[in-house]
Formats: structure tokens, C-alpha cells, sequence
């Protein structure tokens, strides 16, 4: 197959996908993700249901097709706006502010996505492509604690333990009143705990 054919064929395939995360992107605004089924997605989409599976085998991998473009768009975000402070606590929190932010309102599809995000199948594509975007949100973290330091064993188990807690905040949205958009005062005081905690470890080593 010559380079010409090949690119048209990437270019087909590119869009198809931009069309069925669309499509899918709505239908979970709509509808929420319990009610929507994959033959909705791909009539919206205008293609066929076996071409649908070739691009995300199941609704779970739906879902996270189309969170995961916009959890990692807001860990780059948190990235750049926390860049400057210097605070260890308010910085952590600049870095995961916008994932906080990101689907608010949107209650039943966020937790949907942090379920099949941390419980999904361990071989779904896009739950590998999720969970390295944690990965990634983690080593944020842990850079932040460790300020100009390498990152160590204990930087890497607190930063885990910030995203637990930022887990919780975000999968758990009826156990406590809060603002959407804005962290919880429980979320800013584990996270002073956390920060606190680890560099009192620190220190005494």
C-alpha cells in the first residue's frame, strides 16, 4: 500500500473515531451513562455497531475514551497553573484543581469513569491510557513534595495517597455538601496531612 493510501486510510480512521467520541460525549450528557447503549453511540455516530467495537469493545470503554481526553487535558492544566507557587499545600492543590472542576455536574458519569477507571478490566485499552494518566498526575504530585530532590519511595506512596483521597472527592459526590468545581475543606485537610506528614518523614531521616 503506497504512502498516499495509507494516510487516507489514518485520516478515515482518525475521524471516525473523533465522530463516535462525539457521539458518545452527548449521548452521556443527555442521557447519563446507565441509560445510554452502545447501538445509541453508533447511530449517532452514522456508522455500524461492529464498527463501533472495533474502536471501543464495550460502553465501559466508551466512557473512558471520551473522559480520558478531558482528565488529561486538566492534569496539563493543574500542571501549568501550579507551576509558580510555592507552597507545597496550595500547589498540590493548583495541580489537581482542574480535575476537580472537570465534569462537575456530571456526577453519575464521573464516578462511572473512576469505577471502570480503577476496577475495569486490566488488559481495556483506554483503561490503560486512564491509568497512565494517573501515573502521570502521581508523578505531579510526588515533584511537588520533593521540591528539588529526586523522587523517592516515600514521595511516590504520598502522592498515591493524594490521589486516594482526590478519588474519594470526586467518586463519592453524595456523602458530603459541597461547592461544585471547589475542593472540599476534608479534600484541603488531608492533603495538608498528607504534605505534612511527608516531609515530618523527611525531615528526620
Amino acid at each position: 500500500m503506497d504512502e498516499g493510501a495509507t494516510g487516507r486510510r489514518e485520516r478515515g480512521k482518525a475521524a471516525k473515531h473523533a465522530r463516535i467520541a462525539q457521539a458518545a460525549r452527548e449521548l452521556f450528557a443527555e442521557r447519563g451513562y446507565e441509560a445510554v447503549t452502545t447501538q445509541q453511540v453508533a447511530d449517532r455516530a452514522d456508522i455500524a455497531a461492529g464498527t463501533l467495537f472495533r474502536y471501543a469493545s464495550t460502553k465501559a470503554e466508551l466512557l473512558l475514551m471520551v473522559r480520558n481526553e478531558e482528565f488529561a487535558a486538566a492534569v496539563t492544566q493543574g500542571a501549568s497553573d501550579s507551576e509558580s507557587i510555592g507552597d507545597p499545600v496550595q500547589r498540590v492543590l493548583a495541580l489537581i484543581a482542574p480535575v476537580i472542576r472537570s465534569g462537575r455536574g456530571d456526577d453519575e458519569n464521573l464516578v462511572a469513569y473512576q469505577r471502570e477507571l480503577l476496577f475495569g478490566p486490566p488488559d481495556a485499552p483506554f483503561r490503560v491510557a486512564g491509568l497512565a494518566i494517573v501515573a502521570r498526575l502521581e508523578e505531579l504530585i510526588a515533584g511537588v513534595l520533593v521540591g528539588d530532590r529526586p523522587v523517592d519511595d516515600d514521595a511516590t506512596a504520598a502522592a498515591r495517597a493524594v490521589f486516594a483521597v482526590l478519588h474519594m472527592e470526586i467518586a463519592a459526590p453524595v456523602v458530603r455538601p459541597r461547592t461544585p468545581g471547589v475542593a472540599s475543606d476534608a479534600l484541603r485537610r488531608q492533603i495538608e496531612l498528607i504534605v505534612a506528614g511527608h516531609h515530618a518523614r523527611r525531615g528526620s531521616h
